[in-house]
């Protein structure tokens, strides 16, 4: 009985181990994904959100592990863990940051900029927030997390446990994100961008005819009532935009883009 529970404590260490492992990755990618890494996402129900990813990634990848002999590798390899799990994180982070400079340029070009909304750390304006929480809820209840725990499983093989990233993939990678982050935002803006050019080359010419007429007057209340009716049009497609690039990239999230 005694060399039965010998064997049952060493495989209970070897399975406490594995998990430690992959929550290495699964929690410092945790700590930024979109949706179950915001910041008004209590820190408990974080942890827990993490814990429950890692019980579902630790079952596929516990062969690929195993076959490591983790125990005679070196310490740092587990500071790789956290560095390929931050990068998965916040490569999924710019999708969230398009949309908020999606935001940040329809507030600016309808003169909406200062209102400001959101509970996140720094203030973002209304319209910002509103695309950010859109954007999110349609990924949350279109399978978000069954998407994130297979890009979890699938980075074990594009992205080997026990060795850094290369440094020019991630160079490459990361400048392919940020590009991308910033096409995207203003495409999903770019309504509003020719919404607002239009509407104040014709306020300026109505100021060249009429000098006496107070355009500040009547064209700022319009600016404001055609922005919000343009949100209301242009937000639906912006938002589906933006999801089918999200999803695009959860299926094949390794891939460098040109």
């Amino acid at each position: 009985m005694m060399q039965a529970l010998a064997d049952l404590l060493d495989a209970s260490r070897g399975l406490l181990f594995l998990g430690f492992v992959v929550f290495l990755r699964v929690g410092a990618a945790m700590a930024v994904l979109p949706a179950f890494g915001e910041q008004i996402v209590p820190a408990r129900v974080r942890l827990g959100l993490a814990i429950a990813f890692t019980a579902i990634v630790a079952a596929p990848v516990a062969a690929q592990l195993q076959a490591l002999q983790l125990d005679r590798l070196p310490p740092l390899w587990l500071a790789s863990e956290i560095a390929v799990g931050l990068l998965i994180g916040l490569m999924l982070r710019l999708f969230v940051i398009a949309l908020q400079v999606a935001g940040t340029i329809a507030a600016q070009a309808t003169s909406l900029s200062q209102l400001f909304g959101g509970t996140s750390g720094e203030p973002q304006p209304a319209i910002g927030h509103l695309m950010v929480m859109g954007g999110l809820a349609i990924a949350v209840s279109l399978g978000l997390h069954v998407q994130l725990a297979r890009l979890l499983i699938g980075s074990y093989q594009a992205l080997p446990p026990s060795q850094f990233p290369d440094a020019e993939l991630v160079r490459s990678w990361g400048l392919s994100g940020v590009s991308r982050t910033f096409a995207l935002g203003f495409s999903i803006a770019a309504p509003f961008v020719v919404a607002g050019l239009i509407y104040n080359v014709a306020l300026g010419a109505i100021n060249r005819a009429m000098p006496q007429l107070m355009v500040a007057f009547v064209g700022a209340p319009a600016l404001t009532a055609g922005g919000l009716m343009l949100l209301a049009i242009a937000l639906p497609t912006g938002l589906s935009v933006w999801h089918e690039d999200f999803a695009g990239f959860l299926e094949n999230p390794f891939v460098v883009t040109p």
